[in-house]
């Protein structure tokens, strides 16, 4: 028992002088290392110091950030208010016809969402007919397109959507109708807009919107308050 504790205490003295080498080269080379650290670190800030100014350079040169194009949310603002309306309208959209009958009415706009969106109120007729509908336009942020979708009195029922926008103040909007069971395309143009004066114009297609025939145009004036 006495032979193997003597061994244990012999084995750890010797392990205790082993570490206290190691740490005291360890110590050795730490100092060695830290000068060494210490000239790279001094270097390293240098070159950093000199590519912060490099690049703030950079940035002065670089030429000012575009403004984003406007969104087109206010691109019917002129449409808000009371219009007098002179329409004419094809009676057979088409069909090779060529009778049309003219139409005196009103126009009013109600200004909803400030002004993302807006509902349309159409009364108009002569002395042999009388028309009545609703348009609602709405605005979408994502697409910045509008919505165009009209109800006819006759029936309630909303038709299928226009989609579309402005550029250079005149508008385009399409879609698809049913025509006597046909799909057709549907063009709905805003032009000529002036403060007190607007044109629309709805044209149709049946082969695929290489001709347009237009079936509806309307001239508005607007009416002074």
């Amino acid at each position: 028992m006495n032979i193997t504790t003597n061994t244990h205490r012999i084995i750890n003295a010797n392990r205790c002088i082993g570490r206290m080498l190691v740490n005291k080269t360890v110590r050795r080379g730490a100092t060695k290392n830290f000068y060494i650290a210490f000239v790279l670190c001094a270097m390293g800030l240098a070159h950093g110091a000199l590519f912060v100014q490099a690049n703030q350079a950079s940035v002065g040169l670089q030429s000012p950030a575009v403004s984003p194009a406007p969104s087109g949310q206010h691109d019917f603002d002129f449409h808000f208010g009371s219009w007098k309306a002179h329409n004419r309208i094809l009676l057979h959209p088409l069909s090779g016809s060529t009778a049309w009958i003219e139409l005196d009415g009103t126009v009013t706009v109600q200004k909803i969402w400030d002004g993302r969106a807006n509902l349309e109120e159409i009364e108009s007729g002569n002395t042999a007919t009388h028309f009545q509908g609703l348009s609602l336009f709405l605005y979408n942020p994502a697409s910045h397109q509008w919505s165009q979708t009209f109800v006819n009195s006759d029936d309630g029922t909303l038709g299928q959507p226009l989609i579309g926008e402005f550029k250079n103040e005149r508008g385009e909007f399409f879609g698809r109708e049913l025509l006597q069971g046909r799909s057709i395309l549907v063009r709905f143009v805003w032009s000529d807009i002036r403060p007190d004066s607007h044109r629309v114009e709805q044209s149709y297609s049946d082969d695929g919107g290489k001709t347009w025939e237009p079936n509806f145009v309307a001239t508005l004036t607007r009416v002074n308050k």
